[in-house]
């Protein structure tokens, strides 16, 4: 059980970081997974929310859509989109939200829309869906995404879902949004944060085997470092025999 992937190590950081939260809104795929995780360990209460409807979620196996009858079992409640967003995510009752992104950017801001001109893209993405109001509405947000020069980007080409904005203080605030914003960037190779005054990303921690020359080659700005840069604790065997045994079996996910 030594060895694990880096979609396990990003599944397990994703899951710690959960640890005495309440309410998450979740997708499909390794957040899925990485909130299941936190539930049999580090936040035994969570309440997990899909954008379909469902509240209190415990899925009897690994859902394939958000759309998956199985979110259904065991559910809190079951409720049309609409009642879930108003109610529960514009209510300021989500705690912690997770993200991904085609492109990133120092600030935190989310690009799911296109990748070139808007007009004449040379890729067209699936588009916002609910992240746009998530990104703003959620008390706190996490991205998880695997690290690529293409992906963190020094501009975007097209801004989905607002993170930090430009920087500057209370930006968010003067233009009505209540959540946060993004407090933590998930990935394959560390984990970042964000400076409370500046908004910025930083290198919090690298995991085991990786550099900071290794980090920084695969980010297109000037990365800040944390003055106690740490190592990632790597995954315990209880950790992996859970995301393996129970939680992603086949290995959809993680291998």
């Amino acid at each position: 059980m030594a060895d694990y992937t880096p979609s396990e190590m990003m599944i397990v950081c994703s899951a710690r970081a959960l640890a005495g939260e309440r309410v998450v809104f979740v997708g499909v795929g390794l957040p899925n997974i990485a909130c299941n995780l936190a539930r049999r360990t580090v936040a035994p209460d969570l309440e997990l929310v899909y954008e379909s409807g469902v509240f209190g979620a415990r899925p009897a196996r690994l859902p394939l859509s958000i759309g998956d009858p199985t979110l259904v079992s065991g559910a809190t409640s079951v409720c049309p989109m609409s009642d879930l967003f108003m109610n529960y995510l514009q209510g300021g009752r989500i705690e912690v939200a997770f993200l991904g992104a085609a492109q990133i950017d120092r600030f935190g801001n989310l690009n799911t829309t296109v990748i070139g001109d808007y007009r004449r893209p040379k890729v067209r993405l699936p588009g916002s869906g609910g992240a746009c109001e998530i990104a703003i509405h959620a008390q706190k947000v996490f991205i998880i995404t695997r690290l690529k020069k293409r992906a963190f980007v020094e501009r975007l080409e097209f801004i989905t879902s607002a993170g930090h904005l430009t920087g500057r203080p209370n930006q968010r605030k003067s233009l009505g949004m209540p959540g946060s914003g993004p407090q933590r960037v998930v990935t394959d190779k560390a984990v970042f944060r964000f400076d409370a005054d500046s908004g910025e990303m930083f290198l919090s921690s690298i995991h085991p085997g990786v550099t900071v020359a290794q980090v920084q080659a695969e980010v297109s700005w000037p990365l800040k470092i944390a003055a106690d840069l740490q190592t990632t604790p790597p995954p315990s065997p209880e950790e992996l025999r859970l995301i393996r045994a129970e939680l992603d079996p086949t290995g959809m996910y993680t291998t």
